[in-house]
């Protein structure tokens, strides 16, 4: 019912698979949170973008119809590693970097780490901060033993998501309302399989492994960046994750709006036009420098 509809390509033991749309302008990469995938861009964004930029949606490893062995790491780390290759494999340059909730840390890694890919980012309801405990709601994904996630992926992960699925969608939107379309146009039912479990388990229980690190370089970060978070979001707090990064970042554009974590499917429009404010920040910024240079 949802076939891979992108390409694919293998880096270190790995197949990612993408999609590349648009044109030649500046490029865009959007990158989904936990257990999601490239389909929770696919409400209008990537098609009012793909006018003016190029835009590269990315399966991140395990998710989605990307590949990771169950030996690999899941660590922000090695993510940001394979997602560098894959940006320089596609002779992207520096990209503009859209990341949801996990794919925020992800993107933030990146610029860290892998500055030469990285022209600005724009942060949607991220995680950038540790969280002490995280919402119960979560405690099925919190497997640490290898050996037991994935013997619960292969056998009651599946059932056990399709029967309490409608209560954890809920969850995930609230206030908002999830659309009725979200399992098929927004990719939801391929968080089913027991490959995406496991997957994201794997994410979850890595977390914690690298994001203090990342968290005391944020100060270096320099690059065009915004943040939009919901007031409403029960999955991360826009004050913990949105107001404490920009006391790290005080160039940081931060936008609060009314609603949940799900922002890209339920307010598309609003996140399109900070992409777009970011992408001019970031053709000034070049302009200047090349001014300077001249």
């Amino acid at each position: 019912m949802l076939p891979p509809r992108g390409r694919f390509v293998d880096i270190d033991g790995q197949r990612i698979h993408y999609t590349d749309t648009g044109g030649s302008g500046p490029v865009i990469v959007l990158i989904h949170g936990l257990a999601g995938n490239m389909l929770n861009f696919n409400y209008t964004m990537p098609d009012n973008l793909a006018a003016d930029f190029r835009v590269i949606a990315v399966d991140r490893p395990g998710s989605g119809y990307s590949t990771r062995p169950d030996n690999a790491s899941a660590t922000l780390t090695a993510q940001a590693a394979t997602l560098a290759k894959l940006f320089r494999q596609l002779e992207l340059g520096p990209a503009i970097l859209v990341g949801h909730s996990l794919g925020g840390a992800l993107s933030l890694a990146l610029a860290l780490a892998h500055p030469d890919c990285v022209s600005g980012v724009v942060l949607l309801a991220p995680l950038t901060h540790t969280v002490a405990k995280a919402p119960t709601e979560f405690n099925g994904l919190i497997i640490r033993s290898p050996f037991w996630r994935k013997l619960i992926a292969r056998t009651i992960a599946t059932p056990a998501s399709i029967l309490g699925g409608s209560k954890m969608l809920a969850f995930v939107f609230a206030p908002d309302i999830p659309p009725a379309d979200f399992p098929t146009r927004g990719g939801g039912m391929l968080g089913l399989r027991p490959s995406n479990f496991y997957a994201a388990s794997s994410d979850l229980v890595a977390i914690e492994d690298v994001l203090p690190g990342y968290m005391a370089r944020y100060h270096t970060l320099s690059l065009p960046m915004a943040m939009l978070y919901g007031r409403g979001d029960r999955l991360l707090d826009f004050r913990a994750q949105g107001e404490a990064m920009v006391a790290k970042v005080p160039t940081l554009e931060l936008e609060l709006v009314e609603g949940g974590h799900m922002l890209p499917i339920t307010i598309p429009d609003r996140f399109e036009a900070m992409v777009r404010r970011v992408a001019d920040r970031v053709r000034a910024a070049r302009d200047a420098r090349a001014l300077d240079a001249s």
